[in-house]
């Protein structure tokens, strides 16, 4: 687990690029290869470990996009970019998303099953956008959109103390 979640910080902070400290300016430099010591290479080992990982979770089309990458978060941001977009596609995906939930209603001729996958499929997107809706406004979105039939179950739950 400790070692998952130190990967995980090579992939989100910067690189880390070892350097060595000079006494005149520039007061730092990067060290060359044969000037690491065995932390440096301890960590340069992780970042190497991080890229392993994500090319090998990747396709040849993906790869093509972090074949130039160096460094783990250098692919991370690529692969983002290309599956969620820019800041503003990814802000325009949500605001799609949160219209067609707030404007969600079943269907004439659909099951019930279907429209929950419709509406579970909604809400995977957003979750996925990084916007998470509360379970009891889901199910409260669920209890009003459903037909006349089902009215009598719906007053039932609704007025259950457990909603």
């Amino acid at each position: 687990m400790a070692e998952d979640s130190e990967l995980w910080d090579v992939i989100c902070d910067d690189p880390y690029v070892p350097t060595k400290v000079l006494e005149e300016h520039p007061f730092s430099m990067p060290k060359t290869n044969k000037d690491y010591t065995d932390a440096d290479k301890k960590v340069m080992k992780k970042n190497f470990h991080a890229k392993k990982i994500l090319v090998c979770g990747i396709g040849p089309e993906e790869y093509n996009i972090i074949s130039a990458c160096d460094t783990a978060k250098e692919i991370w941001e690529s692969l983002q970019t290309a599956h969620e977009g820019t800041t503003q596609v990814k802000q325009s995906k949500i605001d799609m998303f949160t219209t067609e939930y707030e404007l969600f209603r079943m269907k004439d001729d659909e099951s019930i099953q279907d429209m929950h996958t419709r509406f579970t499929s909604i809400i995977n997107e957003l979750h996925s956008l990084g916007e998470t809706i509360p379970t009891n406004k889901l199910v409260r979105k669920i209890l009003n959109i459903m037909p006349s039939p089902w009215e009598s179950k719906v007053n039932a739950i609704t007025e259950s103390k457990d909603l």
